[in-house]
């Protein structure tokens, strides 16, 4: 790799966001990853830009809101330098209310989100009708978000691969450090510095509902893909054997996914996948410098949110590594 002024290492969505944004502000850069790009959670097919509940604000909940804003500019960059289709779209959200207790909790949020979220989006509660796309809600209510957007994670972090490349920017299996170093190697990486990994499982299946609101319901993404797939996912495993494998777990996210979903009862499996997502203790991204590495630096622990977060990471950290202007927020430090 010829002489670059950052390497990054890890090609997943948060090495590449830092990578991408460092390469339009005119740096030399290299990504180094042994496993490839999309190797690891960031090659996973689920996708759901979801955001916090609109209350108990904090920076992390600010963070990620700005971030999702921000997210439809960045990815349609990512498709004009490369040609490519990431699945991005604003859809918004769907969520049923079980009782009244969740429907007042519900309205309580809709009072707030309408302060916090600046007039950008929109949260509410509305009856939940009978269309086809609709989750079934026994209080005939749903909450209707219009913050929340959906992508392809896989094809959107080969397509900010391209991006980076596309702007002079290359891509290796192995280089040595040279420049400003930023690490963003997953839950590997992570767990030196005291975090650790999440198994999660997903399965795709075969259902057409393009431009139909992701679904919310017993602690399911419920995803409608540009291409005619459904994404349902997914568990969150503390311990597990294979990082990689699907088992029962992944049978009982689908059975109850059609069961609060009932529309999807039938559709053909076509994709079951598991990877494992980095959370630190916190559960809040890691950005900053890195605790054991001096004057390197460290973007890390997406955890759930990492698509969500990217447009917004890769900023502040080319801010931080370029400029030496601190962005970053205190609750994110190592």
């Amino acid at each position: 790799m010829a002489t670059v002024d950052v390497t990054v290492m890890g090609a997943g969505v948060f090495g590449l966001s830092v990578a991408y944004a460092c390469a339009r502000r005119g740096a030399r850069v290299g990504v180094v990853d042994p496993n490839g790009v999309a190797a690891g959670a960031s090659g996973g097919i689920v996708g759901a830009l979801a955001p916090h509940v609109p209350e108990n604000w904090n920076e992390k909940k600010a963070f990620q809101f700005e971030s999702l804003i921000m997210a439809e500019a960045f990815w349609a960059g990512v498709e004009r330098l490369t040609g490519a289709n990431v699945g991005y779209a604003r859809t918004g959200r769907l969520q049923p209310l079980a009782d009244d207790r969740a429907v007042a909790l519900a309205c309580d949020r809709a009072a707030t989100a309408a302060a916090l979220w600046q007039g950008k989006a929109v949260w509410e509660v509305v009856p939940a009708g009978d269309a086809d796309w609709m989750p079934p809600s026994p209080t005939g209510l749903v909450v209707r978000d219009t913050l929340s957007a959906l992508i392809h994670p896989r094809r959107a972090t080969r397509a900010l691969a391209d991006a980076v490349v596309a702007l002079g920017g290359q891509i290796v299996a192995e280089a040595p450090e040279e420049g400003a170093v930023v690490w963003a190697t997953g839950w590997p990486g992570l767990q030196e510095i005291g975090g650790t990994g999440v198994k999660g499982q997903a399965a795709l299946l075969r259902y057409d509902a393009v431009g139909q609101p992701q679904l919310f319901a017993d602690a399911l993404h419920i995803i409608p893909h540009e291409d005619g797939t459904v994404a349902v996912g997914s568990t969150s495993e503390r311990d597990f054997d294979d990082p990689t494998a699907v088992d029962a777990a992944l049978d009982d996210v689908l059975a109850r996914a059609v069961a609060a979903f009932p529309v999807l009862e039938g559709a053909e499996i076509i994709e079951r996948w598991a990877g494992v997502r980095p959370r630190a203790k916190s559960r809040a991204p890691v950005l900053g410098l890195h605790p054991m590495r001096p004057g390197q630096f460290i973007a890390n622990g997406g955890f759930k949110i990492g698509f969500g977060m990217a447009p917004k990471v890769g900023s502040v950290m080319a801010d931080l590594i370029l400029e030496g202007r601190e962005r970053v927020p205190d609750e994110f430090q190592p």
